[in-house]
């Protein structure tokens, strides 16, 4: 199981209080973990990812291992301690301006 942690708007329009597990099938990459998060939580399709291009949204930053993940390959794997469930798969809300 991979613990995910959304910002506090996500987790609301999910119906969540806390951090999530999601079990993904095959090995643990941002894709197929979003794929399982999208499936058991419709309502977030779309706003972590692009309906057409599966591309991450500008402000939609990811996080594991205190490392940023955002630009890594979506069929990367994620870190073992991630796909271990020891440490959590953050997905942050990212913040611009001056």
């Amino acid at each position: 199981m991979i613990r995910v942690v959304l910002p506090a708007h996500l987790r609301l329009l999910a119906g969540l209080r806390d951090e999530l597990s999601i079990e993904v099938q095959g090995q643990a990459t941002q894709r197929s973990l979003l794929d399982a998060l999208e499936e058991r939580y419709p309502v977030l399709r779309g706003t972590l990812r692009d309906h057409v291009t599966q591309r991450r949204r500008p402000f939609v930053r990811f996080f594991a291992c205190q490392e940023d993940l955002s630009h890594e390959a979506p069929d990367a794997p994620l870190p073992e301690a991630v796909a271990s469930g020891a440490e959590p798969f953050l997905i942050v809300g990212a913040i611009a301006g001056g």
